[in-house]
């Protein structure tokens, strides 16, 4: 008989509803795992850096006492996981620095009050890396996130630990953001689905802190129709909002249960950002990954690189500006990292017009890449470089120089898609050969995540993923 940890989301959701399983028997069960697996330095998956235990049975019994709305959140009563960048009200926000720790903010954000409305109950706070600025997951102080298929691999990064918190069965589904892979990179590390919605479909109140339009919250889950009702509870216009994507026709939950229809998909497998050698795992996944799309009725044809080489030095002036807005008191700043010390200090020899310029460039090679690629349903490439590796291969903390090059090898295609502000997915359709998981990317026009579900959706279904478990599982 499968345990309460091996359902989906929505099967969580789906026995809430039924009154088969209480919201309280769900956020118990699961807190125990967090505690036996997480909690224990020999089976960690550094997957949470604060527990909210009280909180979350207070919820949950709140939940029940106020009873289900009849037109509840499919993933009412269902726990999930905050990352550490958001703030949550009451509850220790760190933003993965020392320079931050004990802070408990005193509102919650767009994100935070979402889950909150559709009726999920947070067990607590993903782990991630300062500032969320590293594609690995690596705190201070604290275990690294791990993938569940070899603890000495890493979870990626920056959602490393939600990734790691959902591949490792301690909760269903969970939030993550992404501002240059920071979702499809632990989704490809840790074997998951997940996607980066398109620029403006989820409000970034109360901070509004990315000038550039980088990054966004968005799902890592277990399969394609979890990660859309994640969707649709996160999704939406909030009146403060100053920019927002359009609607969908209807839920994204529903989009999953549509064709797709015959869809022309642009391929591409040479590096975009970097030049970096490519595992043979990964471009078998991809080699495989077209034929299951051909076989679909879909025609795949290989595409020249939408983005030049010269858009990467406008990237790396917004990226190191954005790492620069993160202030901390000057008496906190030796407490960073030196990658972030360093990526600080390129962002304050910016000028003012200097960074109004970088934005322009990076919204004009954006406009050029849309314009390439407009004769496209969907664009399909690796999500990843390599597999998982090791835990410290990339971190450099004697030369951040070498740590950011080393970085941008690991994961030369998944910061396009948020320049061109794309919706895009990392599906685990891909293994090595000793059993580590391999993504394989899907991006879609801007504001088309419904065609993107109805097509990952469909993949799924032809290759089916979410029965394997890591093991220990």
């Amino acid at each position: 008989m499968s345990e309460l940890h091996d359902l989906t989301a929505l099967e969580q959701g789906d026995l809430v509803r039924r009154g088969e399983v209480s919201p309280r028997e769900l956020v118990e069960h699961h807190l125990e795992r967090i505690h036996r697996i997480d909690g224990e330095p020999a089976t960690t998956l550094g997957a949470f850096v604060t527990v909210t235990d009280d909180l979350a049975l207070e919820r949950a019994d709140a939940l029940m006492a106020a009873g289900r709305p009849e037109a509840a959140s499919p993933l009412w009563g269902v726990p999930t996981a905050v990352k550490d960048l958001n703030l949550t009200a009451g509850v220790r926000t760190e933003f993965g620095s020392p320079a931050f720790a004990g802070f408990v903010p005193d509102v919650s954000d767009a994100v935070v009050l979402a889950l909150e409305a559709a009726g999920t109950i947070s067990l607590g706070k993903t782990a991630t890396p300062e500032f969320g600025s590293p594609c690995y997951t690596e705190p201070e102080g604290r275990p690294p996130a791990v993938t569940p298929w070899d603890r000495t691999r890493m979870a990626g990064g920056s959602s490393g630990g939600a990734a790691a918190a959902v591949a490792g069965g301690l909760v269903p589904v969970a939030q993550g953001s992404d501002g240059g892979g920071s979702i499809r990179i632990p989704a490809s590390c840790c074997g998951l689905f997940g996607l980066k919605p398109t620029r403006g479909r989820i409000s970034a109140y109360p901070g509004y802190g990315d000038p550039v339009g980088l990054a966004t919250a968005g799902p890592i889950a277990r399969t394609v129709r979890d990660a859309a009702a994640v969707l649709d509870a996160l999704a939406g216009r909030r009146v403060e909002d100053p920019a927002w994507a359009p609607p969908p026709s209807s839920s994204f939950l529903a989009a999953c249960d549509r064709s797709p229809g015959t869809l022309r998909i642009a391929r591409i497998t040479t590096p975009l950002i970097a030049d970096a050698p490519v595992d043979d795992a990964c471009l078998r996944a991809v080699v495989d990954a077209s034929r299951t799309l051909e076989d679909l009725g879909h025609v795949v044809v290989d595409v020249e690189a939408p983005l030049p080489r010269e858009a990467v030095a406008e990237f790396e002036t917004c990226w190191s500006v954005l790492t620069a807005l993160s202030v901390v008191p000057p008496e906190q700043e030796p407490l960073l990292r030196p990658l972030t010390r360093w990526l600080s200090e390129r962002g304050r020899a910016v000028s003012g017009p200097e960074f109004g310029l970088a934005i322009g460039a990076v919204r004009r090679f954006a406009g050029a890449a849309l314009a390439a690629l407009a004769a496209y349903d969907a664009v399909l490439t690796p999500t990843l470089a390599q597999p998982p590796l090791p835990i410290g291969a990339l971190r450099d903390d004697a030369d951040p120089a070498a740590d950011f090059e080393a970085q941008k090898r690991f994961t030369p295609w998944t910061s396009a898609w948020n320049v061109t502000g794309m919706p895009a997915a990392s599906l685990p359709l891909g293994w090595t050969d000793d059993g580590l998981p391999v993504g394989v990317m899907l991006a879609a026009r801007p504001a088309e995540e419904e065609l993107l579900l109805a097509l990952c959706a469909q993949v799924e279904e032809a290759v089916p993923w979410a029965h394997r478990r890591p093991p220990g599982w």
